[in-house]
């Protein structure tokens, strides 16, 4: 694992793997907002996935609040198309999956930054979709509950044990938010309410599940419909620009400012924002090793014959010992209803998957992960309730579309999100540990408090989890791996 931590992280492949969301591509796809690259900017934003709108916006509305106007030109820059990182490839879960990691953030940070993560994360699915229905971005927003069907017995009593811990300390009026609704499903029922009746990945037999408050979401036309926001308020936006490195400068009248080199010529700004997510370590160094990528991978089904006409109404994971599948259905108004999105199959690929870190080349496939996924679908709800493959507009198989993606992860499970120590006017939001969907829109907001310091930023450490912050400790720690966020199916995963 050190040794894949360690492979230098390059630029975003140029030639990607085409994900089910982006074709057709957006209208922003290739946006230049002018014909030559700005040569200055007040707060300079890399990267165009979630994280980075939602920092656009943030910042946008702030200026409009204080002023009544934009005073700070705010420019953009992305390595390829609009949103073409892990938000566009992900499997559309804004899916918090508290419980599992609760419990060793409790043993680990304290029971109040455990909480405030819980809270942070259920906040954050709410007010995505929140955004979403306000500004009516046709994002396939929905809000439905999920269930995690289980298939080890040790899994299936962590997951009890966790369920109770949260129950006794979101309680009565504390868990006013709702953080701690989970229902608990046996065996039978979960077969019967949920149509599990096939089995686990090794033969394995349900041994229960747990549902609670979720949804689904086109990551790539939710983040798209918010920078087209920020665009008509303001926003510069240039895509296929991407940063090639960052050096710290120092103007004639003392005050410090960053260069971006890229092809297109020398960028100046007061403020840098990394929304690099698994990529950061191509431009700050400084977080190789500390922000290592992960190359997730995703397939869409078609439906089988015998499924539901109107589809399934949660969405699932699929846990198992070492391993788990997240699966989406498309929602009835979806350009191909009933559809399958799933996602996962680490464990299946050669020793756990291990050449997928280090890995951020998402034009390629790893076949062993491909042929697994595959298979899932009919395995887990069994022949009888999936029926046979239907191919009604003439495809070829099962599959519609598969591709790949990267994500980003530390060695404490957190994401950085703050100042960079040692490098004043350079700011980050990453390292998402494919949980973005439930991380990066609240993070965003956050990350702006801070930029703006004093009240602000007092305001936000009340709630948001100060083991998020980038600090020299946090920057020591050696990855060693995925930690519980591994296996809370939230938003990237591929």
């Amino acid at each position: 694992m050190e040794a894949r931590a360690s492979i230098p992280v390059s630029l975003p492949n140029p030639t990607p793997t085409t994900s089910y969301w982006q074709n057709p591509p957006s209208s922003i796809a290739s946006h230049q907002s002018s014909s030559r690259l700005s040569e200055e900017a007040d707060i300079l934003i890399i990267g165009s996935g979630i994280t980075g709108a939602a920092v656009a916006w943030n910042l946008l509305q702030k200026q409009v609040s204080e002023h009544g106007r934009g005073d700070s030109k705010i420019v953009m820059l992305e390595a390829r198309g609009a949103c073409s990182g892990a938000t566009g490839r992900n499997g559309g879960h804004t899916k918090a999956a508290s419980y599992r990691s609760f419990p060793d953030n409790v043993q680990t940070m304290g029971k109040a930054e455990a909480v405030k993560i819980a809270r942070m994360e259920l906040a954050n699915i709410r007010a995505t979709h929140a955004f979403a229905e306000m500004h009516g971005i046709k994002c396939e927003a929905r809000r439905c509950d999920t269930v995690d069907v289980i298939y080890d017995e040790a899994e299936w009593k962590r997951c009890i044990e966790a369920v109770t811990l949260m129950r006794e300390v979101f309680t009565g009026p504390g868990d006013s938010e709702g953080v701690a609704r989970y229902k608990l499903w046996s065996a039978e029922e979960a077969r019967e309410r949920f149509l599990v009746r096939g089995e686990g990945m090794r033969g394995e037999t349900v041994k229960g599940a747990v549902s609670y408050e979720a949804g689904s979401i086109s990551g790539y036309a939710f983040a798209t419909g918010v920078l087209t926001l920020c665009l008509e308020r303001g926003l510069q936006l240039y895509t296929y620009t991407p940063a090639l490195n960052l050096t710290k400068a120092e103007a004639r009248d003392g005050n410090g400012y960053w260069e971006i080199n890229t092809a297109k010529g020398v960028l100046k700004a007061k403020h840098v924002v990394l929304a690099t997510n698994g990529y950061t370590a191509h431009l700050l160094p400084l977080f190789q090793a500390k922000i290592v990528p992960l190359r997730g991978q995703v397939t869409a089904h078609r439906p089988g014959s015998a499924m539901p006409v109107s589809g399934l109404d949660t969405t699932y994971s699929f846990i198992y010992k070492h391993g788990y599948e997240y699966m989406v259905p498309r929602p009835a108004n979806s350009p191909f209803p009933g559809d399958i999105i799933i996602g996962g199959g680490l464990a299946r690929a050669a020793d756990e998957g291990l050449s997928e870190y280090g890995e951020t080349d998402d034009g390629k496939l790893n076949g062993d992960i491909s042929a697994y996924l595959a298979e899932t679908t009919e395995r887990y709800f069994g022949e009888r309730v999936w029926g046979v493959d239907v191919d009604e507009d003439g495809g070829k198989g099962r599959v519609r579309r598969e591709w790949t993606g990267v994500m980003g992860y530390s060695a404490d499970g957190c994401p950085f999100v703050g100042g960079v120590p040692g490098m004043e006017g350079l700011w980050i939001a990453a390292a998402f540990q494919g949980h973005g969907m439930v991380f990066c829109w609240e993070s965003a907001r956050a990350l702006v408090g801070i930029m703006a310091g004093g009240r602000e930023e007092v305001e936000v450490r009340e709630w948001f989890p100060g083991v998020f912050g980038v600090t020299e400790e946090r920057l020591e720690r050696g990855f060693r791996g995925r930690l519980h966020t591994g296996t809370a199916e939230g938003e990237t995963r591929g």
